[in-house]
């Protein structure tokens, strides 16, 4: 039987595990993917023990995606762009670290006539979406963050402008990417990274809303942009998007995008039952 899995601290809300061991039924294959919450000095432990029991794949989130990198052979392309590896697989019997986060990111917006972006959050998931950004070619790509010396090195890294974060509500972009944990089930929900006025029908229709998070699913960032005619992206498309990319990197195939897409919304459903009662 083959061994996956994720690690991470927490991972008590992770859809991960649900979601690989559902594809890796549906595509009959003899594998289990479990969960491994692990605190980051637990790291070069936990990477001896991937290398020693041959684990075939990991999925990497919070707070590894940086600390991990020194452990591995070789990253990819995306992983050293973005500066962060959200995923482990082998190549040749060596270990190596990918991203499929910028990937990801880029799926949804394929196809939409988008010129202008800008990217709420100076942090590691900020990372991947301007690697996604960039790799579309578009010219006008700007970030904010509350921290504008965040915000200002991540743009001199990227190549893309600095906005302030107290004029974000009349930025004139076509894209307002969520990139910042407001909004989030937990401490954070109920919170919109964009302020009421931001919200406007003037070319109301040429106006996209992507949030990141998926837990909840329509957030507050989403619901009021949709609600002034607004196009919204919610981020279980991203989520699948990425771990559609892992699949594919392990097994060399794909899994159904859309029975994981009903799966998920499913247990997002039972989720929020529970958290109510």
């Amino acid at each position: 039987m083959k061994l996956y899995g994720i690690t991470g601290y927490p991972l008590d809300h992770s859809l991960s595990p649900i979601l690989h061991n559902w594809a890796l039924k549906q595509a009959g294959i003899a594998g289990v993917y479990l969960s491994w919450p692990l605190h980051p000095g637990q790291m070069p432990d936990f990477v001896s023990a991937v290398r020693t029991l041959n684990v075939q794949g990991v999925s990497v989130t919070i707070p590894h995606k940086e600390a991990i990198i020194p452990l591995l052979d070789n990253l990819t392309t995306h992983a050293r762009m973005v500066g962060a590896v959200n995923t482990l697989y082998w190549d040749n019997g060596r270990l190596c670290g990918d991203n499929t986060d910028v990937e990801a990111f880029v799926a949804p917006l394929r196809g939409n006539d988008v010129a202008s972006v800008l990217v709420l959050g100076a942090g590691g998931a900020a990372r991947a979406v301007l690697a996604g950004l960039r790799e579309l070619g578009l010219s006008s790509i700007a970030v904010c963050n509350r921290h504008k010396e965040r915000a200002q090195k991540l743009a001199e890294e990227f190549g893309v402008q600095c906005a302030n974060w107290e004029d974000r509500a009349a930025y004139g972009a076509d894209l307002f990417v969520n990139a910042t944990p407001l909004g989030m089930h937990g401490e954070h929900e109920g919170e919109n990274p964009l302020p009421p006025e931001a919200f406007t029908r003037r070319r109301a229709k040429s106006r996209m809303a992507y949030d990141l998070i998926y837990t909840p699913r329509n957030t507050r960032f989403l619901a009021e942009a949709e609600a002034v005619g607004w196009q919204v992206q919610d981020g279980l498309a991203m989520f699948i998007a990425q771990a559609q990319a892992q699949f594919r990197l392990w097994m060399g195939r794909e899994f159904p995008e859309a029975g994981a897409r009903k799966l998920l919304l499913r247990e997002l459903t039972k989720r929020h039952c529970h958290t109510v009662r």
